[in-house]
């Protein structure tokens, strides 16, 4: 789970962009420990709108054909590599 929400983040950006105050100003008031977090949100925002601010992360599962593949390429790979 994300530690911020959307609605939490979109409100943040849209006082940064009402120039309700600056990156420094803006984390002490509404709690965000790095400012640097602000600073993405806000770019995020003006470059991929609403959609930027939704976490996108979601955990891959891999069948155990594909991990056995995956591991046989790594054995082949690495036999042919000297150290």
């Amino acid at each position: 789970m994300s530690k911020y929400s959307f609605e939490f983040k979109k409100k943040v950006v849209k006082a940064y962009l009402n120039e309700e105050g600056g990156y420094v100003y803006l984390s002490k008031t509404y709690g965000v420990t790095a400012q640097r977090n602000i600073e993405e949100w806000v770019h995020n925002y003006q470059k991929f709108g609403d959609e930027g601010l939704i976490r996108s992360r979601k955990n891959q599962t891999y069948s155990f054909e594909k991990k056995l593949s995956v591991v046989e390429l790594y054995l082949q790979v690495k036999s042919h590599i000297r150290i």
